[in-house]
């Protein structure tokens, strides 16, 4: 996989991919990003003027104050004043360097992740329905959540880690100033320490990267247990969801424990390193003022220098540890940030409350994992305007396939199916909404109010959400609610029962006045007396095409026309009565009545 088409392959995790893959997160919010490093610049040149100051306090305040005070000519000493002063001029340098760099690199790595969840979001919403059901939706929800979270881990110490280079760089400048021979030391232990970083980074890849597969496998478990619970509380697998969780958690942690046992030697070599340099700085440093080529300042003012970079040090190694997870994380996000988002076709507008004809066309469709499986199969049908026609079949026969065909959420066949005279591929998403409702036997609801539930972009009035809740027969039940209309239920509506909920859809299907409702068994959960009173009303409506799957004989009776679909084909077509010829609808249609009657 490329990035930026500049042919760097990020598939595998290293530093090189990690660089290329932070530079295409940062370039998009580069201000802010700036100012964080020139924050570092700050705090590297406060750290490097701090050691300065402090030689220059114990060579011309404490050493020639004492010096004065054995009769010996120092000429003027500074006060005491002056050198707190100049503490704390360095002091504040070092303050102003410091909340810059991190207020900065916060505000870049919020950015970073806000736009990566935006266009993680306007990827899953402008995808087809067609791409969506081939992503598991617990990978999706882990995208937006942990994986864009993870994304921007290491962009936290990377300004500190920018820092680093600016504290060799003024940190080699001072050296040289104070003695070559010093700074030659120098020059041979900050490479060991990158050096130890590269080898770190190396070492410390194959585990992080296990370590992602882990959490990814881990929140796929997770997610299909709780997701799943109610499987797993009826079958009576807790302990065995339970030891599934703890082995893949068992996973996740022997591999970090892996990588917290090479971050702590790494930790102890690069603290090690400043601590034997200054060693080393301390008895060449004192055979150099024994020469007269050094003074104790510049003796403490180097030893200062080689401790000071042991902590941003650290902050590197964190960086390049933090580098290969971000690679990882990259490589799961890609492919969903370049999938290509379909044109739209332009948005029209249409007219509300009218009934629209249906037109179907030579459909045919087998799902994309089972193409040599025919859900449907050369179905043409013609729905008048103002029809209500009922959908009737046994199990597997293509009925709900027919219902997401006609919603148009079957988007590979939109070219076929045509609702007031235009194709669904023809029309825009908004206006394809606006003319088409549909509800279908497990409907979804959202955490919130029966009001919001049914008024889901709070467009419509009080008397279109009482009349649709009164045509779909839940007005009398909401009477009952203190809160009414604005009465909260629980996520995916399981507060109320499942007669409710698919109430509550359906009213929501009939309150945009839509020109065609498509019912895919939304009064299944309903008793035989409420359906009644549900068809009664949709039945009196005059400005709506109704398309019913139909499993109730009563359903049946009442609409128009009757389609049997079966094997994915339209067997027979007429009314209730014409078809009870057919052998198949009669024996079909007596079960009904069966269990009707029982």
């Amino acid at each position: 996989m490329s990035v930026d088409g500049v042919g760097i392959d990020t598939t595998k995790p290293n530093v090189r991919s990690g660089a290329r893959v932070v530079a295409t997160l940062v370039r998009p919010h580069w201000v802010p990003f700036a100012v964080s490093v020139f924050g570092a610049a700050m705090f590297a040149l406060g750290t490097v003027v701090s050691a300065a100051v402090l030689g220059w306090v114990v060579d011309d305040v404490v050493i020639a104050t004492f010096a004065a005070d054995e009769g010996a000519d120092v000429g003027a000493v500074p006060s005491v004043f002056a050198a707190a002063a100049a503490v704390l001029a360095v002091v504040v340098l070092r303050s102003v360097g410091v909340v810059t760099r991190r207020y900065y690199a916060g505000m870049t790595s919020e950015r970073v992740e806000r736009t990566t969840r935006a266009g993680l979001a306007k990827q899953y919403l402008g995808q087809p329905m067609s791409w969506l059901r081939t992503v598991p939706t617990g990978r999706l929800v882990a995208h937006v959540d942990a994986d864009a979270h993870q994304l921007v881990h290491a962009l936290h110490p990377l300004p500190f880690s920018f820092g680093v280079l600016f504290l060799a760089i003024f940190s080699g400048i001072r050296l040289f100033a104070i003695d070559p021979s010093i700074a030659l030391i120098a020059l041979v232990v900050f490479p060991i320490m990158v050096v130890v970083n590269s080898v770190y980074s190396r070492v410390v890849e194959p585990p992080m990267t296990k370590s992602q597969a882990h959490i990814a496998t881990l929140a796929g478990i997770a997610h299909e247990s709780f997701e799943g619970a109610m499987i797993v509380k009826t079958l009576g697998r807790q302990a065995e969801e339970v030891e599934r969780f703890d082995s893949s958690a068992g996973d996740l942690e022997h591999t970090r424990r892996q990588v917290g046992f090479i971050r702590a030697y790494l930790d102890a070599v690069l603290s090690g390193l400043p601590l034997l340099s200054t060693l080393i700085v301390v008895l060449v440093g004192v055979r150099r003022i024994q020469a007269g080529a050094m003074s104790a300042g510049d003796l403490v003012e180097v030893a200062a220098l080689f401790s000071a970079l042991a902590i941003p040090m650290l902050v590197f190694g964190f960086l390049l540890e933090s580098l290969i997870p971000s690679v990882v994380v990259w490589n799961r996000l890609r492919p969903v940030l370049d999938a290509p988002i379909p044109g739209l076709p332009e948005e029209r507008g249409v007219e509300l409350g009218v009934a629209l004809p249906v037109q179907v066309d030579g459909l045919s469709y087998a799902f994309p994992d089972r193409p040599d499986e025919q859900v449907l199969e050369d179905i043409n049908l013609t729905v008048a305007a103002g029809e209500i026609v009922a959908v009737v079949g046994p199990t597997g026969g293509g009925k709900s396939t027919l219902c997401r065909a006609l919603a148009g959420v079957l988007d590979e066949v939109g070219d076929v199916v045509h609702v007031g005279g235009r194709s669904l591929a023809s029309m825009h998403p908004a206006d394809r909404s606006a003319i088409i409702a549909y509800a279908f036997q497990e409907p979804f609801l959202f955490a919130g109010s029966i009001r919001s539930n049914i008024d889901i972009d709070g467009t419509n009035d009080d008397e279109s959400i009482e009349r649709a809740g009164s045509a779909a027969a839940i007005d009398e039940w909401i009477a009952t609610m203190p809160k009414g209309y604005d009465t909260i239920i629980g996520e995916r509506g399981v507060t109320v029962s499942g007669g409710q909920r698919q109430r509550i859809a359906l009213a929501r299907a009939l309150v945009r006045r839509a020109g065609l409702v498509v019912l895919d068994d939304a009064t299944s959960a309903v008793d035989v007396l409420i359906e009644e009173q549900i068809l009664s009303a949709l039945r009196g409506a005059e400005d709506v095409t109704m398309v019913i799957v139909a499993n109730r004989l009563a359903t049946v009776e009442r609409a128009d026309r009757v389609v049997y679909l079966a094997g994915g084909r339209i067997v027979a077509t007429g009314s209730h009565e014409e078809l009870l010829a057919n052998e198949q609808y009669r024996e079909l249609v007596l079960a009904y009545a069966e269990v009707n009657d029982g």
